[in-house]
């Protein structure tokens, strides 16, 4: 495939990684997982990412307000509960390194860029230090371009401001649960950013929208967390058009981006008619690979702890090619999140989408 990393060289780039997080862990005394994390966010710079371990944590953040039980994360954040320190020095076993593929940790390549998109469940409070380690611990492996993150809450927002310094950080709100955008600021111009707001939500939902510059290709970048629950189709299909409508308005130069977790089940697309024809599905698009079938999978992820068993393809990547001029065109997909931590859970009830790009200038 074009633009890939030769398996060898691959290889050589994360034994020398690794070598790096060990000297890091040696000097530090402190577990690999944490030595990988600052490293890679500090772009694998030794004396930067020492400093920054041992500069003085963030100040506990305040009284939160909390999420109504984990069985139903659906509705607004309201209830205060109690103080949740993501910035805990806490260890959480290191992710093993994945098979090799196009998407492992590589020298930063002009010709590609990746992007995951997440919902990292930040309303489950349960064992919510480790999982927000976890999932650092996986942006560092992967070192993404691009991430969209849904059901991030304040601490989880300021813990990332701490830990991914080498990315800039655009949140959807500012309370509550939101949706963030995270660009790599060595690969990623930011040009603009919005909040489109969805007039007739109920649970404190909007679009997130960011116009980027990546090797020379103008990109609109674009998250939500559509209405959640069978019970809210109809206020999910109007967000969905309303996304669509959106990805249509964006000038032909630029192509345009969107993930997120849309609750969406296959006959809610089918009832307005199919995605309009200059939108691509892009787990479609790949081939429909089985194995980035289910990102909400209660038989393969125990967190929830449900009695019931319900896969579904909520977390989707649509995708609206550039017509003229350069092209971003997506040519791997790929799950994350699926080992579980320490604390015996995963780091989100979700799975991760993580998609290669190839960069046609």
């Amino acid at each position: 495939m074009e633009g890939t990393v030769r398996p060898g060289e691959e290889d050589a780039g994360i034994s020398e990684r690794q070598q790096q997080c060990i000297e890091f862990a040696s000097i530090a005394g402190c577990d690999p997982a944490q030595a990988q994390c600052f490293l890679a966010e500090n772009d694998w710079e030794m004396e930067r990412a020492l400093n920054s371990y041992f500069e003085p944590l963030l100040e506990p953040p305040a009284l939160v307000e909390a999420a109504v039980p984990v069985t139903d994360p659906t509705m607004p954040v309201t209830a205060l509960d109690t103080c949740i320190d993501l910035t805990s020095d806490e260890v959480v076993g290191l992710i093993p390194a994945p098979v090799a593929n196009t998407t492992t940790v590589r020298e930063e390549d002009e010709s590609h860029f990746s992007f995951l998109t997440w919902n990292i469940d930040g309303l489950d409070q349960s064992n919510l230090q480790e999982r927000a380690r976890g999932v650092c611990s996986y942006l560092a492996l992967y070192n993404p371009d691009v991430v969209f993150l849904q059901e991030v809450i304040p601490p989880y927002y300021d813990y990332l401001k701490k830990r991914a310094v080498s990315y800039t950080i655009i949140p959807g709100n500012d309370d509550g649960y939101f949706t963030a955008i995270m660009l790599k600021n060595s690969r990623v111009n930011l040009i603009r950013q919005e909040i489109v707001p969805f007039p007739t939500t109920s649970m404190m939902r909007n679009l997130l929208v960011a116009n980027v510059n990546i090797s020379g290709n103008n990109i609109c970048l674009m998250t939500a967390h559509l209405e959640s629950t069978k019970d809210h189709s109809g206020e999910r299909l109007k967000q969905l058009s309303e996304v669509w409508k959106k990805m249509e308005e964006v000038p032909a130069s630029s192509t345009v981006i969107f993930g997120g977790d849309t609750n969406l089940r296959d006959q809610e697309v089918a009832k307005l008619g199919g995605l309009p024809s200059s939108i691509l599905d892009v787990w479609e698009f790949l081939g429909k690979p089985e194995h980035c079938r289910y990102t909400w999978d209660t038989k393969a992820n125990n967190n929830l702890r449900a009695a019931y068993t319900c896969r579904m393809r909520f977390d989707r990547i649509l995708y609206r090619a550039a017509a003229d001029g350069g092209q971003v065109i997506p040519q791997f997909l790929d799950i994350i999140g699926v080992e579980k931590l320490d604390c015996g859970r995963f780091p989100s009830d979700h799975w991760g989408l993580l998609c290669d790009f190839d960069v046609i200038l």
